[in-house]
């Protein structure tokens, strides 16, 4: 059984309805839903962090339809090799790569945290048997040695965390976007596409690199509301002139390249 520790105080938190509570007095509701926010006001650094509402529906939709079911398979085979117990993918989003491992691992323990309360809300819905906190992955509301895989999806590597609430032995394993990622995509929505050199991998402190592989498929969208819903579950969806936007409201459709890297970490 995974610890909760209070993100106030650091005490081990009593995890019973309707509320979490830490001996010291501090108290968290469990949301209709089943998650718990843990995201304490000092640690929000805006008023809402993490992806909006919109952002969330078009991932989830996206994700929903099956056009990344290959990475959440592959990912499945590694993960179920180490035979976990317990798994925390931080940074979870709306809970789709999550859930698909719950397929493959019934038995398994599972946590996921992201920043975004609309995305933890959207996964507690999809997924009852998994656990879902809106927390941030610099602080984990967990204690040492928590867990026997950690998963970090296109999202925050916080090694020294990971290292933290990982078992001596256990696996964190990384998923970054490859070169060619998207290409498609950024073709529309940029007059031009920067060509730069991307780590596959880096020395991360208190860890030994095992495993590096990529893992590359392609997929078609034949509607316009399917290439909006891909960009806005992307980084590119903030950072894209009014004049890429447009392009993107006007591509009938889009055959793209799914690229990333997964490196697979040894806790030592």
């Amino acid at each position: 059984m995974v610890r909760t520790l209070c993100p106030v105080c650091g005490q081990p938190l009593t995890m019973e309805k309707p509320a979490w509570h830490c001996d010291t007095g501090h108290s968290f509701d469990v949301a209709r839903q089943g998650y718990v926010n843990l995201l304490t006001v000092d640690r929000k650094h805006s008023k809402q962090p993490g992806d909006s509402t919109a952002q969330v529906e078009a991932r989830r939709a996206f994700l929903s339809a099956g056009y990344y079911a290959p990475m959440a398979a592959r990912l499945a085979e590694i993960v179920a090799g180490e035979r976990p117990r317990t798994i925390l993918d931080a940074g979870c989003g709306e809970g789709y790569y999550l859930t698909e491992l719950g397929k493959a691992l019934p038995e398994t323990e599972r946590w996921g945290i992201d920043i975004s309360r609309e995305a933890v809300r959207r996964a507690a819905g999809r997924d009852k048997q998994a656990h879902w906190l809106t927390a941030t992955a610099a602080h984990l509301p967990f204690a040492d040695g928590s867990f026997d895989c950690v998963l970090s999806l296109f999202a925050l590597t916080a090694a020294e965390e990971f290292h933290r609430v990982l078992r001596p032995g256990g696996l964190f394993l990384q998923v970054v976007a490859g070169p060619d990622h998207l290409r498609g995509l950024r073709t529309i929505i940029y007059d031009t596409v920067a060509e730069k050199e991307k780590e596959r991998s880096r020395p991360l402190p208190g860890f030994v690199l095992e495993r590096s592989e990529t893992v590359e498929f392609s997929f078609t969208l034949t509607e316009t509301g399917r290439v909006l819903e891909l960009l806005a579950m992307t980084p590119h969806f903030m950072r894209i002139s009014k004049a890429g936007a447009d392009r993107a409201r006007a591509a009938e459709g889009l055959t793209d390249t799914f690229q990333a890297v997964c490196n697979g970490y040894r806790a030592i």
